[in-house]
């Protein structure tokens, strides 16, 4: 698991701090990676919350976007299911 942000690298260092946060924040600082994923929205200039679940093979799985974004058990669901799936 990992975080992205098109925050710069000091401010999501500051925030993983603060949230205490278990996973690597990233900086989309140029915003390369919120438009591939067609999430970035640019009248405003920042990237959409989203959740994306990507297998080994970079296939996505699972998108959540908005507010319910930020709770990532949804991601582990989909993830738990996965992982089920392939055991079968």
């Amino acid at each position: 698991m990992l975080g992205i942000s098109v925050d710069s690298s000091p401010a999501n260092a500051r925030f993983a701090q603060d949230i205490k946060v278990t996973f690597p924040l990233l900086s989309d600082f140029k915003r390369k990676i919120v438009q591939s994923y067609g999430i970035f929205n640019e009248e405003r200039g920042f990237g959409m919350r989203a959740t994306f679940v990507v297998d080994k093979e970079g296939i996505i799985r699972h998108i959540e976007e908005g507010g319910t974004a930020v709770d990532p058990s949804g991601a582990y669901q989909v993830c738990n299911f996965l992982n089920k799936k392939k055991a079968e």
